[in-house]
């Protein structure tokens, strides 16, 4: 069990890591900083706690359900496809300044995230909590995503 937790979290470390490179001056840049942003915002240093919280829950979710899930095709398909949206929205969103694609991909990676958490509660029962992390703060950031698209 522990090799499978270090492997989700390796994968899921290095999707934050390729995101941020993709991700330019981010939250301090002027371009950020300049947007008119929703007053339920967090700071900065929430995001950093957020996405280490989320990812470390995540793998230790993802090396349980890859335990007790049957298809194991669907759920490594679903896995990657999560991966790349994960990765897709920092580019979008903080170096193409792509606010409405990345709410694109940032909604379809809520409902791929809130797909895990529904599809998958029965084979994992209480360690289906592990991935609420995720999907509340995806409803989060989506809703700030979305107030920028309106807002700017």
């Amino acid at each position: 069990m522990a090799y499978r937790i270090i492997i989700f979290l390796v994968l899921n470390f290095a999707a934050l890591g390729i995101g941020g490179l993709f991700t330019g001056e981010g939250v301090p840049s002027a371009w950020y900083n300049e947007l008119n942003k929703a007053p339920w915002s967090p700071p900065g240093w929430v995001f950093g706690f957020a996405w280490t919280t989320i990812m470390i829950c995540f793998a230790i979710y993802m090396s349980y359900a890859w335990v007790k899930v049957s298809d194991l095709k669907l759920l490594g398909i679903l896995f990657a496809v999560q991966w790349v949206l994960n990765i897709a929205w920092n580019p979008a969103f903080f170096y193409f300044h792509q606010v409405a694609i990345a709410l694109v991909i940032i909604s379809l990676l809520l409902v791929l995230v809130g797909y895990f958490l529904v599809s998958y509660r029965t084979d994992l029962k209480a360690y289906s909590l592990l991935i609420m992390p995720y999907f509340i703060w995806l409803i989060i950031a989506t809703s700030l995503n979305a107030y920028i698209l309106i807002k700017n």
